[in-house]
């Protein structure tokens, strides 16, 4: 599914990734682990084409992205990339519907195909009676839900998540630790986790540990 191969990244004289390479099969959860500092978070903002890196490639589902244009890049990461962020990054003026149909509606889907879609996601995870509410109105393991109906709209290759307990209190993490899992085996989706949260980190299939912008051997 995914093809890392001797990424480097610097800013300016700071050079974060050294030439990090991974593969991650299709259907896996992966869990990056290491202190701060040690290009976790820049190597997954690469992956999700937030950020390019200074050399080396990576290949998503059998596509190249070094050789894609910026609008090339952002219809990609719009298809075929999910993200679960620390703080869940809802809309606040929108209600939970709302926030999970943006990204098919970014896509092009029509605005009633959307609604089925996220109505769909919203009821498979468990939300069906709160989709009305606006995140205000919402708990945080609740929030995260909307997040991941949200990643999974548009039928992603990978998810990505960074960080993703980091807000949550041990109730919500262990729900999310459920709810990845659920991903995984409901949708069959790789996921890759940025994570300093060791619970989290071992229900991955797989645990990476980078330290200073590399993966530990």
């Amino acid at each position: 599914m995914i093809e890392i191969s001797n990424i480097t990244k610097s800013f300016g004289s700071l050079r974060v990734l050294k030439g990090v390479s991974l593969h991650v099969e299709k259907g896996e959860i992966v869990a990056i682990i290491g202190p701060s500092g040690a290009g976790k978070t820049t190597l997954l903002q690469i992956i999700g084409t937030l950020d390019k890196p200074d050399s080396g490639a990576i290949e998503i589902n059998g596509k190249n992205l070094s050789k894609m244009s910026s609008d090339d890049l952002a219809r990609f990461r719009n298809q075929e990339i999910g993200f679960i962020f620390q703080f869940h990054q809802l809309l606040p003026e929108f209600t939970a519907l709302e926030n999970v149909m943006l990204p098919a509606l970014i896509a092009g889907t029509n605005i009633n195909d959307a609604r089925q879609q996220a109505l769909s996601l919203l009821q498979q995870l468990g939300l069906h009676n709160r989709i009305d509410h606006k995140p205000a109105e919402l708990s945080g393991g609740e929030k995260q839900r909307v997040a991941a109906a949200r990643a999974l709209i548009n039928k992603p290759s990978v998810i990505l998540a960074d960080e993703p307990t980091g807000s949550l209190d041990s109730a919500n993490k262990k729900e999310l630790q459920n709810l990845l899992l659920e991903l995984r085996d409901k949708f069959k989706q790789t996921i890759i986790i940025v994570t300093h949260d060791p619970e989290l980190a071992n229900i991955a299939d797989r645990t990476i540990k980078m330290r200073d912008g590399m993966i530990e051997q």
